[in-house]
């Protein structure tokens, strides 16, 4: 039972940990992106970063929407068409005259980088151990407690300090695994390193 515990703990810390970790990696592409943008003639500029904007805006409102599935996938949506946008309208102004080359040699990387990490952060939250796994965490939870409980009750006295410590921390454990593996949905929360992808959309002045 412990070893499962153990197990199922280290891989929901680890999944934890990479999802933390690519909301720093998409805040880092986004910015890097939107820094490129200076390369672009002076008159394109102004309606790309409006899209921009309005791309990070789309992208926070999708995670701030959690729980309510259908309106985080609405704003995903709208995330993904503002995307063709901004590829669409780099690479008409990459083509104008005045753009110098190295603006889409340049630009067009750091857009195809900050698409494939929208797909990353999606494919990421949908990875969870089997349904097995928890299956067999709550049947061996449930059976430790059968076989504690027979144990005691065939005994001539009851701790019920002990009692109450096992049924807790049991208890506990399976909370915090579960909790940790959907971390937009219950105590244990992501939400506090979106703060970087809100500090950015704050400097796209």
């Amino acid at each position: 039972m412990v070893r499962l515990l153990a197990f199922t703990f280290a891989g929901a810390a680890s999944r934890f940990d990479d999802r933390r970790a690519l909301i720093i990696e998409e805040t880092n592409a986004i910015g890097t992106a939107w820094l490129r943008l200076d390369l672009l003639p002076t008159h394109a500029q102004p309606p790309l970063r409006d899209l921009f904007r309005r791309y990070v805006d789309a992208r926070l409102e999708a995670y701030r929407k959690l729980p309510d599935i259908q309106a985080a996938f609405a704003e995903l949506d709208r995330a993904n068409q503002l995307q063709s946008e901004i590829w669409s309208q780099t690479v008409a102004v990459g083509r104008l005259e005045e753009a110098p080359p190295a603006a889409s040699m340049l630009l067009l990387p750091a857009l195809n980088q900050m698409i494939d990490i929208t797909t990353t952060r999606t494919m990421s939250a949908r990875m969870h151990p089997p349904l097995v796994i928890f299956i067999m965490l709550f049947g061996i939870a449930l059976a430790s407690s059968v076989l504690a409980g027979y144990e005691m009750a065939v005994g001539q006295s009851r701790n019920w300090l002990h009692t109450l410590g096992f049924a807790a921390i049991l208890a506990m454990a399976v909370y915090v695994i579960i909790d940790i593996e959907f971390p937009r949905l219950g105590l244990i929360q992501v939400d506090a390193f979106d703060q970087a992808l809100v500090d950015l959309r704050a400097n796209m002045q």
